[in-house]
């Protein structure tokens, strides 16, 4: 098994570490999305939905150096300024879609359209609703299709005392968002036409937290007091890997 130190991410830093550091919103996307797809076959070209896209810089991973016909998804950011973004890239527009919309409430497409989802940090927002996966989800992908989930989490949950060190950065409502691998084992399992492949911590989190905490912005400023207190001892980020049935 891989260790922590032995990873290399070639996919990840074929990006610069300035557009990196502009661009990234929590944890490097980047890095985990290479890590949740490292040793995954998906032929280039077929369709992948990027739910919760973001600023786009992992949907201009999956389209750039994956060749996925690439959805970025997200209600938040604005498909002009991701299209501009791709656009700087040199990535056609054949290849990558800015989409804006809420993936609480279902999405904009025909029921079976993509072949995979991908999603970094961003499905624990939406997908704690038991009903969201079998709703609202698995619809718009293909039967055989796979789903590829990195979401940040918790060793154990801690819910019921949380250590001083989280509240540093975050409230208790806040951290409602991060559960443990039992509590999303137990949320997806139930979900008919859906198989659980994987569920496992992710070996690159604490690398991507520390590229996180070098940037320069209010957000990543705000989570450094729990990181230097010691919160990474509490949290991880898990890789969840489900097939549509």
């Amino acid at each position: 098994m891989q260790t922590q130190e032995s990873q290399s991410f070639p996919k990840a830093t074929s990006f610069g570490a300035t557009l990196v550091r502009s661009k990234i919103m929590g944890p490097n996307p980047l890095k985990l999305c290479e890590e949740l797809l490292r040793d995954v076959h998906i032929p280039c070209g077929v369709r992948v939905c990027d739910l919760g896209s973001g600023t786009g810089i992992t949907s201009a991973l999956l389209a750039r150096v994956y060749g996925f016909d690439t959805y970025a998804v997200d209600l938040w950011s604005d498909p002009v300024e991701n299209r501009a973004f791709f656009d700087s890239l040199g990535i056609s527009r054949d290849t990558i879609h800015p989409v804006k919309a809420d993936a609480s409430q279902g999405l904009p497409f025909e029921h079976d359209y993509f072949d995979a989802v991908v999603s970094i940090d961003s499905y624990n927002y939406y997908g704690r609703d038991p009903h969201y996966l079998g709703e609202r989800l698995l619809p718009y992908v293909k039967q055989g299709g796979m789903l590829y989930l990195s979401i940040p989490g918790m060793v154990r949950d801690c819910h019921d005392n949380l250590p001083v060190c989280l509240l540093k950065s975050w409230t208790p409502e806040q951290l409602d968002y991060m559960h443990d691998i039992a509590w999303w084992r137990a949320m997806i399992e139930p979900t008919p036409g859906v198989e659980i492949v994987s569920m496992q911590p992710m070996l690159c989190t604490d690398e991507a937290w520390k590229d996180w905490l070098a940037c320069d912005n209010e957000y990543a400023a705000g989570d450094r007091a729990a990181v230097e207190a010691g919160a990474l001892e509490y949290l991880n980020t898990i890789a969840i890997v489900l097939r549509k049935l």
